[in-house]
C-alpha cells in the first residue's frame, strides 16, 4: 500500500507509522474507500508511539496505539455525522479539532504543520462537497409505478361465436290441438214417447216381445230413466195383452 501512498510521505511523516497503520487499515477499509491523507502525531521529544489520524473519502479515522505498540485503537466518524473542523497553529507544532452532529468533539495536539494543512484542506473540501445539491438530488416529477397489463391470448375455438339454431315457432290458433281435452260419455235419456210411437204397436208384438219390452222398462226404472207412474202405466198396458 505504501506504493499508493507515496504522495503522503512528502512531509516528514515517520515512514514506519505509516507503514504500520496502512497495515492495519488495508482490512478496515470499505469498498471503492480510499485514504486521502495521513497526518503523523510528531512531539517535541522523542516520539515512540505517534497518533494518527487517517482521512478517507467516506470518513476520519482517529489510530491510537494501545499496549506498548501491541495494539492500536480505531476511533471514526462518517463525513455526515461531522460538523466542522479547526486548526490552531503553535510553536511546537499544530492541533487539529473537529466536531461531529453529537457535539463530540475530538483535538490531536502535535501534528506537523504542513501536515495539518494539508489535513485540513482535504477536510474542509469533503465537507464542502456534502452540502453542495447533488444533481441527482434534486426533486423530481413524482414517481409513477408503471403497471403492465398483461392481455392473455384468446384462443380461436373460445372467439367463435356460437351457432344457435333458430328455430321458427308456429302460431297457434287452434288451442284444441294442444290442450288436452277430457272426454265425457254423455248418456242420452232415452225418448220413451218417441220409441213408442215408431216401435210396432204393442198388440203387434209377440208374447216373449212384450215380455222382453216390460223387462226393458224394468231397467229404465231401475237407472232411474223413467218414473215409476210411467213404469206403472207401460207395465199395466202389457199385462193387458199377455
Amino acid at each position: 500500500m505504501l506504493d499508493n501512498l507515496k504522495k503522503i510521505l512528502n512531509e516528514d511523516q515517520d515512514p514506519k507509522a505509516i507503514e504500520k497503520i496502512s497495515a492495519k487499515l488495508e482490512s478496515l477499509l470499505m469498498k471503492s474507500e480510499e485514504i486521502g491523507y495521513i497526518a503523523v502525531q510528531k512531539k517535541p521529544a522523542v516520539t515512540i508511539l505517534p497518533d494518527s489520524i487517517v482521512v478517507t473519502n467516506k470518513r476520519i479515522i482517529l489510530c491510537r496505539p494501545k499496549n506498548l505498540g501491541l495494539s492500536m485503537e480505531f476511533i471514526d466518524y462518517d463525513w455526515e455525522d461531522i460538523t466542522a473542523s479547526f486548526v490552531k497553529e503553535g510553536i511546537l507544532g499544530a492541533e487539529f479539532t473537529f466536531t461531529t452532529k453529537s457535539d463530540i468533539t475530538h483535538t490531536m495536539e502535535y501534528l506537523p504543520k504542513n501536515q495539518v494543512r494539508k489535513l485540513y484542506t482535504y477536510a474542509k473540501e469533503r465537507l464542502e462537497e456534502l452540502k453542495a445539491p447533488k444533481p441527482n438530488m434534486a426533486v423530481d416529477a413524482p414517481f409513477e409505478e408503471e403497471i403492465s397489463v398483461f392481455e392473455l391470448p384468446i384462443e380461436q375455438d373460445e372467439m367463435k361465436t356460437e351457432e344457435i339454431e333458430e328455430v321458427e315457432a308456429e302460431e297457434v290458433t287452434n288451442f284444441a290441438e294442444i290442450m288436452p281435452i277430457e272426454t265425457y260419455e254423455i248418456y242420452e235419456e232415452p225418448q220413451v214417447a218417441a220409441e213408442v210411437n215408431t216401435e210396432k204397436r204393442l198388440a203387434d208384438l209377440s208374447q216373449d216381445e212384450l215380455f222382453d219390452k216390460l223387462q226393458n222398462y224394468k231397467k229404465l226404472l231401475d237407472n232411474g230413466l223413467i218414473m215409476q207412474g210411467e213404469y206403472d202405466r207401460y207395465k199395466k198396458e202389457i199385462l193387458a195383452l199377455m
